[in-house]
């Protein structure tokens, strides 16, 4: 019977010390080995079926948030859905956004001269929220550093005042306790936590779809795509599908790979093993004498006044980011306590 580690070791085979998932996850073989044979199929004129790719895909994500799959589009950016949630607002509708969030969630708001942008510390976002807030779109944890959106609250404060919630699960999707069924609108893209390819992003949609436009419609948003190739597309997906972009097909033939590993190995476990490395290095810096931001529950650690060892860190084969000063470390399912004493090790130095 297969395990959590032997999965693992049979998809994964990292040459470095690799903990900069929160930039870019690793492929697992699987998923490359997909990729390559759809892009040789191509090649010789005998190209495999990547729609029902993007069909498999799209299902896959929808069972990991737990939502129905007629509320999920797809597409590849995570800054095409938020400047989509954006163009759907009132003119001088209140947009509440954390501090520092990143920028795919909140400068498509800042586009739109005619809102109004409000932000306060992410500590605070759901205590600001106030009558007459439109829509609160905020990370539910933060890249720079692995602090969590106090999600509940947000949805509580939400509701007592008629918000919408746009909740960013980039840095989320793929090891936190995630019911999308709870928001408004959820977006992520593929690359970080889900270990999908570039080129692949999600949006859950409400079951009424939000009064989102899809203004960027094209072929593929059809109820029946490949009779609205020509002309103005006559009947739009009846779905959250009429607010997919056209897919980039190659990366979507991995992704489905990429995400039934996920569904196999059950995020619960994936998340158990992410936060106990987390919290190992944690306890290591502390003995080194430093304090990282407190981010509790996150498996991305954020440690201030050491991002200048990036460097120093990268030519010692262990792969970290340097973000605003601060050494990140991220750890997913491919990490190993090993790993985080390497880190450490390197770090002492």
């Amino acid at each position: 019977m297969e395990t959590f580690e032997s999965l693992v070791r049979a998809e994964f085979a990292p040459k470095n010390t690799y903990l900069n998932t929160a930039s870019t996850g690793l492929l697992p073989t699987r998923t490359v080995t997909a990729m390559r044979t759809a892009i040789e199929a191509a090649a010789i004129g005998t190209p495999t079926d990547m729609f029902d790719d993007v069909e498999a895909s799209r299902a896959a994500f929808a069972r990991l948030v737990r939502v129905p799959v007629d509320r999920v589009a797809a597409g590849a950016s995570v800054a095409v859905y938020s400047g989509l949630i954006a163009a759907a607002l009132p003119p001088g509708a209140e947009v509440l956004t954390a501090e520092a969030d990143f920028s795919s969630v909140v400068n498509p708001f800042h586009m739109r001269a005619d809102l109004k942008v409000r932000s306060v510390p992410l500590e605070r976002i759901a205590e600001s929220v106030r009558p007459g807030t439109a829509l609160v779109a905020v990370s539910a944890a933060q890249s720079a550093d692995g602090r969590i959106a106090d999600l509940p609250a947000l949805r509580a404060a939400a509701a007592e005042h008629g918000t919408r919630t746009y909740i960013d699960a980039s840095q989320a999707a793929g090891w936190l306790d995630l019911d999308a069924d709870a928001y408004d609108y959820v977006a992520s893209v593929g690359f970080k936590w889900l270990v999908c390819p570039r080129g692949v992003a999600f949006l859950v949609t409400p079951e009424d779809l939000g009064g989102l436009n899809p203004i960027f419609a094209g072929w593929v948003a059809g109820e029946e795509p490949w009779d609205s190739c020509y002309g103005p597309v006559e009947e739009l997906a009846h779905s959250a599908r009429r607010f997919d972009e056209s897919p980039a097909l190659f990366s979507y033939a991995g992704a489905r790979h990429s995400l039934a590993l996920l569904e196999e190995l059950g995020l619960p476990a994936v998340r158990a093993h992410d936060l106990a490395l987390a919290d190992r290095f944690r306890t290591g810096l502390a003995a080194l004498g430093h304090e990282p931001v407190p981010s509790p529950g996150a498996p991305i650690v954020s440690v201030p006044g050491l991002g200048h060892r990036q460097g120093e860190l990268s030519a010692a084969g262990v792969q970290v980011s340097d973000r605003a000063g601060n050494l990140r470390a991220a750890f997913h399912l491919y990490n190993t306590p090993q790993d985080v004493d390497r880190l450490l090790d390197v770090l002492s130095g």
